[in-house]
């Protein structure tokens, strides 16, 4: 099969700092995978640090021991030999001008999404189109939904430079899903290491226990609220023993203690436990702990997300949000259950987005507010931890649907093969040096800097739409609204959400209609409608308003 040069520095790769990031391990698995399965007569590591290539080998060793040689390549003129060379991002526009001179056909670029949220990520996507790609390049999109965000960036680029320039050809790589992988058999449920974490805990036999994973952040990771809300609706519900083990990090303890301290008080009837998450013991063996997995995804920073995939191969079922890349891996009723999530449709971020492109806010705050409006479905997220708290035959079952998933979808021995097609797929495109282009109308925004409800719209299972009909939470008093709506977790950014005035108004209005539509609603602010609009998927996450029509959970295998 084919191959390809890996770009190499640590950072991409080493999990073992005190900094463990997502793109970390996706590139520590990835590159474990392709030495232990891909179909190589030799590895060839392109190294781009300041280091000698015999410091750099003791490093690949210990993710690791290759099957095959190793060639260190020192310059890019020695690409030549393998053709394709393979970013672990996406593949840096600077690069496509730095081949030029070599020959655009020297070799062929590839590069993989994680998260695109950022400036600097969304700048690289614009100059795809723009910079001299070939099309024998490509770029990997882990999830549908980032695929289908990739292609809306690259469209409001054709769109701004036809628009302005009369542009008619475009530069644009190629794409392909594949997802990340993992090594299933790193988390295979372990009865020993189970009974070991457990008793640490005190957690008796018939304790039911929920499993989390991943840095603790409520603004730049998830927010933690509705998870917590969810299960303390649970533990009344079944009456059960519950306990919640949160494995993560945060960016200082400082912060972990705080957004821990905020979790805990929204479930008091829950035992709330965090684990530092970072270890590789810890972070392999503690996943047999647990009985269930629960992930309410919520943030535009996440692209693909491991953690389930995780889940199902450690024989946990998932509760987890429809959204991004969990879509592609819980199949729901089967492995566990997607819970529907709503966000503001296309068109209310327009100062959002003006507001970080300046900076007058940093990137945190930006996946703040696009977090704090993205509602995840209460009630069925409620109906779906109760069903798997009663039920562990069926705890059971989806655990072992998981199991299986995991391992014939999405381990590496599985997905190392989708990218050596992909580099021989380039290889052909180089070879035969096919172009291509397209004609398409001009937008209003910048291209680099995007709308986020415009551009990450296919991460919500809908968005809330200007006829859709709202209503207050059942038995929720203005008082109650209040106390939801001033908690800390829901504060956040508040400059971006309606004031307490303009929501009263808005509780005003649906006490005395009992109903009213989205539009109805924003329709008396004026010129503040579109933040009154916005801020009603605000009031949806944290119950204080329902939307009407919504279908119950379906049922199981649905």
């Amino acid at each position: 099969m084919s191959n390809a040069a890996i770009q190499f520095h640590p950072d991409a790769y080493v999990t073992s700092g005190e900094r463990l990031m997502g793109r970390r391990s996706a590139g520590e698995g990835f590159l474990r995978g392709l030495l232990r399965y891909a179909d190589v007569d030799r590895f060839h590591l392109w190294n781009v640090t300041k280091a000698p290539a015999e410091k750099l080998t003791p490093i690949v060793a210990g993710i690791e021991p290759p099957r095959r040689p190793i060639r260190w390549i020192a310059s890019r003129g020695d690409l030549r030999e393998p053709g394709v060379v393979h970013f672990p991002e996406p593949m840096p526009p600077d690069e496509a001008w730095l081949r030029r001179p070599l020959g655009p056909a020297r070799y062929a670029m590839c590069g993989v999404t994680h998260t695109t949220a950022t400036h600097g990520i969304m700048d690289t996507l614009c100059a795809l189109v723009t910079g001299p790609i070939e099309p024998w390049d490509a770029l990997i999109c882990t999830s549908r939904a980032v695929r289908r965000a990739t292609e809306r960036q690259f469209e409001l680029v054709r769109e701004d430079l036809s628009a302005r320039l009369g542009a008619t050809r475009f530069a644009q790589p190629m794409l392909a899903t594949i997802p990340l992988g993992i090594h299933a058999a790193d988390f295979t449920p372990d009865p020993e290491a189970r009974r070991r974490w457990r008793e640490r805990f005190g957690i008796p036999d018939d304790g039911v226990v929920a499993f989390s994973m991943g840095r603790v952040s409520a603004s730049g990771k998830m927010n933690p609220a509705p998870a917590a809300i969810a299960l303390q609706q649970a533990a009344e519900r079944t009456g059960a023993r519950l306990y919640w083990i949160v494995a993560g990090w945060s960016a200082t303890p400082e912060i972990g203690e705080r957004v821990h301290g905020l979790t805990r008080a929204l479930c008091p009837s829950v035992t709330y436990i965090p684990v530092d998450g970072r270890p590789a013991d810890t972070r392999l063996s503690i996943w047999s702990a647990g009985d269930l997995f629960i992930s309410l995804s919520d943030n535009i920073q996440e692209t693909f997300g491991l953690t389930p995939v995780e889940a199902m191969a450690a024989g946990l079922p998932a509760v987890v949000s429809d959204w991004d890349g969990y879509r592609d891996t819980v199949r729901h009723g089967i492995d566990g259950f997607r819970i529907p999530t709503v966000a503001p449709r296309p068109g209310l971020g327009p100062d959002l987005a003006y507001q970080y492109a300046a900076d007058t806010i940093g990137y945190d705050a930006y996946l703040a507010v696009t977090s704090q409006v993205t509602s995840v479905d209460m009630g069925q997220t409620v109906a779906a931890l109760t069903r798997l708290i009663l039920d562990p035959d069926l705890r059971r079952r989806m655990g072992e649907s998981g199991r299986r998933r995991a391992a014939e979808v999405f381990d590496w021995s599985v997905v190392i093969p989708q990218y050596q097609a992909l580099w021989a797929e380039q290889n052909a495109r180089r070879v035969a040096a096919i172009e291509a282009g397209g004609r398409i109308a001009g937008p209003t925004l910048s291209p680099a800097r995007p709308d986020p409800f415009d551009l990450f719209c296919a991460y919500p299972t809908r968005v809330l739409r200007p006829d859709d009909r709202l209503a207050i939470s059942p038995g929720l008093s203005w008082v109650e609204a209040k106390a939801r709506i001033g908690h800390d977790l829901a504060t956040m950014m508040s400059g971006f959400l309606p004031s307490l005035a303009e929501v009263e108004q808005v509780y005003a209005a649906l006490a005395s209609a009992g109903h009213a539509s989205v539009r109805e609603l924003a329709a008396p602010f004026g010129p503040r409608a579109s933040i009154v609009e916005r801020g009603l998927a605000w009031l949806l996450k944290f119950e204080v308003l329902t939307l009407l029509g919504q279908g119950e959970l379906p049922a199981e295998g649905g």
